[in-house]
């Protein structure tokens, strides 16, 4: 079986959330946001862990001192998604297996979900694979457009949408997983040509699409799975979610 690390991306300040707490520090039932997705991945059967941490970095490596197994990486200027997995390149010189690329902030991941993404990521010997969910509202999220044979095309953010676009249901949710020397192959032809100046995790899935390469996508994903936290009314949903979760595991 092939080597899998993973990048958690964690160095957001997030002004919505209205705290100067680092977004992946605000609890859960009483656990980081940033835990559950450790968990996960762990449960998935990934153990390299590294984790882009930037905004009050301290404060998180401190949160996690008793857990050696993580390998902090620093994002010291914010610029993006794509820049922040850049940041990673000299972490994972050496690798060559796959990435799980994941936000820190989507508590809600399951682990069953992340090892079925890496077993069709696998079986097929892409170089890109990335889960989708279906919502009736998809507002905010990238759309997913394929090609006439079902295959992905190209993921769409919500400002660059067409009318035709913003209608698709069908979204990504931010779980992603590479070939390692396929990623950070492309990343050196990510370019900041966006209206914020930041380089883009999805810009190097276009670019692999682009060069012809492999590519799967895992559909229907639970779309809570989806939510992520940006907000604290976001926090209180996704809590609301948790706390159901954790009533169904405890014994009768």
């Amino acid at each position: 079986m092939r080597a899998t690390a993973a990048i958690i991306l964690g160095a957001g300040k997030s002004t919505r959330m209205q705290s100067d707490l680092p977004k992946v520090l605000h609890k859960l039932c009483g656990k980081p946001m940033l835990a559950y997705v450790l968990d996960a991945c762990r449960e998935a059967g990934i153990e390299t862990l590294n984790v882009v941490v930037g905004h009050q970095k301290q404060s998180v490596i401190d949160a996690f001192a008793g857990d050696s197994g993580i390998n902090w990486i620093e994002q010291a200027e914010q610029l993006g998604t794509g820049h922040a997995v850049m940041m990673c390149g000299e972490a994972l010189s050496g690798h060559d297996g796959d990435v799980l690329v994941i936000a820190g902030d989507m508590p809600l991941v399951r682990a069953e979900t992340l090892r079925r993404l890496l077993d069709e990521h696998r079986a097929a010997e892409a170089a890109v694979s990335l889960a989708t969910t279906r919502l009736d509202d998809p507002t905010g999220y990238g759309r997913i457009v394929r090609n006439d044979q079902g295959g992905l095309l190209r993921i769409v953010e919500e400002n660059d949408c067409s009318d035709e676009q913003k209608a698709i249901g069908e979204v990504n949710i931010s779980y992603y997983c590479f070939d390692c020397r396929a990623l950070f192959g492309a990343l050196e032809h990510v370019r900041p040509d966006n209206a914020k100046g930041e380089y883009y995790i999805t810009e190097a899935v276009h670019v692999l699409l682009g060069e012809g390469r492999r590519s799967v996508i895992l559909p229907d994903v639970a779309p809570e799975d989806a939510l992520g936290i940006n907000s604290p009314a976001d926090l209180a949903v996704v809590e609301k979610v948790m706390r159901r979760r954790m009533s169904k595991m405890q014994p009768n």
